[in-house]
């Protein structure tokens, strides 16, 4: 898929939910910040309690680029798990390796930050990780491959490219952008996590 098409689909899905998925996509919907189509405008009928939740589930998904049998399982486990569940889920989705590689400043997008893992070039304590969902633990340190860190991508994440047009690194990173290293210090707070949901929401869409 080219560029540009790939910038227009991300722009369209980011209208449809009403949150910024990169960016790009963030500068387009400043300029255009009603839903897309020609109907994009127009004052819509109030939505079935059934379509909202649905909405925040898959605003949460497209968040962290996940498919829906994913999501399920990490509801399923958020739910085994003691506390709020929907706080837990968005903990848990928050732990995942690309997740980290994105906020840490590697990548500008979330797409991105998985090319990234899946194409070898990043590495948790030392071994490489080509694994998206792969569960990062408390301490464990995130790094760019030695012999990736001469790519431009990564030269411009050293430089603190990606850190200008993203969230402000959250308190449970530690983050040397100059070195492309980040530590998970602890587990994520909820309340930390830059991401836009309700997740209350999407606890009663799977609890439904």
């Amino acid at each position: 898929m080219s560029g540009n098409l790939r910038t227009r689909r991300t722009v369209r899905h980011s209208r449809a939910l009403g949150i910024a998925l990169t960016p790009k996509a963030e500068k387009y919907m400043e300029r255009r910040p009603y839903g897309p189509g020609q109907h994009g405008r127009a004052r819509r009928k109030q939505d079935s309690d059934y379509a909202v939740r649905l909405k925040e589930k898959q605003r949460l998904r497209a968040q962290y680029n996940i498919r829906e049998a994913q999501m399920r399982r990490y509801f399923e486990e958020a739910k085994r798990t003691a506390g709020l569940t929907g706080e837990n889920l968005v903990e848990l989705l928050e732990m995942r390796l690309d997740a980290l590689v994105l906020r840490a400043g590697f990548a500008r997008t979330i797409q991105q930050a998985r090319q990234l893992v899946v194409h070898r070039h990043i590495m948790v304590d030392g071994k490489r990780v080509d694994i998206p969902s792969f569960r990062v633990k408390e301490g464990q340190m995130i790094h760019v491959h030695e012999r990736s860190e001469k790519m431009v991508p990564f030269q411009l994440a050293a430089a603190g490219a990606h850190q200008q047009v993203l969230p402000a690194t959250p308190g449970y990173l530690t983050v040397e952008i100059e070195k492309l290293r980040a530590t998970l210090s602890r587990r994520p707070k909820r309340s930390e996590v830059p991401v836009t949901c309700e997740e209350q929401l999407v606890v009663e869409y799977y609890a439904r």
